[in-house]
């Protein structure tokens, strides 16, 4: 799993301020670190800017839920999210905030998203996702077992237990979220070798 790696002072803001944006409030921005290939951090940038096409490198978590009759829990996306709206997609997915560490948003993420901390994630796969406004250092966790999960539905239409089986019949058919397809695939064998 790779660490991230933060400068012993504040890392740079990215893109530097110049005399004319530095008078915009940015106090109640969310602020992502942006990183190497290697984890290492050298800068840190708003959301905003993060998903404004620039596609500066910053951390995601995402963490697959599956339980021990080989079913996968999904999330519904809102019907009002701007990427992706009524596909189903991950269990959990976020931003890593700057400061945090993998594991600190993996399990901030969970809780904030569906009301579960007592878990122990295993890492499976770290990559790189790029879309049309950003490009992501996507993080791979799975959790093994069966849990009362409380989405929190302004962030999702609906949550459900989902069959692999099921899964792999609707990949290709619009059902799901192209970054969820290409991740399950891709983790598909080593999730099943977890049970």
């Amino acid at each position: 799993m790779i660490e991230l790696i933060y400068p012993y002072d504040v890392a740079p803001v990215v893109p530097a301020p110049t005399a004319s944006s530095s008078s915009r409030k940015v106090g109640d921005a969310e602020w992502f670190p942006i990183v190497d290939k290697t984890g290492l951090v050298t800068g840190r940038a708003t959301r905003a800017y993060c998903h404004s096409g620039a596609k500066p490198l910053h951390p995601v978590i995402h963490i697959h839920i599956i339980d021990r009759f080989s079913r996968i829990y999904l999330q519904k996306r809102s019907k009002r999210k701007d990427i992706q709206p009524g596909k189903w997609d991950t269990a959990v997915g976020g931003h890593v905030a700057y400061g945090e560490s993998l594991l600190e948003a993996v399990y901030r993420e969970a809780y904030e998203e569906l009301g579960f901390s007592d878990f122990n994630p295993r890492h499976m796969e770290t990559y790189e996702f790029e879309s049309d406004i950003e490009r992501e250092m996507v993080n791979v966790f799975a959790v093994v077992g069966s849990y009362d999960l409380y989405p929190d539905m302004d962030e999702v239409d609906e949550g459900m237990w989902w069959n692999v089986n099921d899964i792999d019949a609707n990949i290709g058919k619009g059902v799901f979220t192209p970054n969820f397809e290409s991740e399950f695939q891709m983790i598909r064998d080593s999730l099943l070798a977890l049970l």
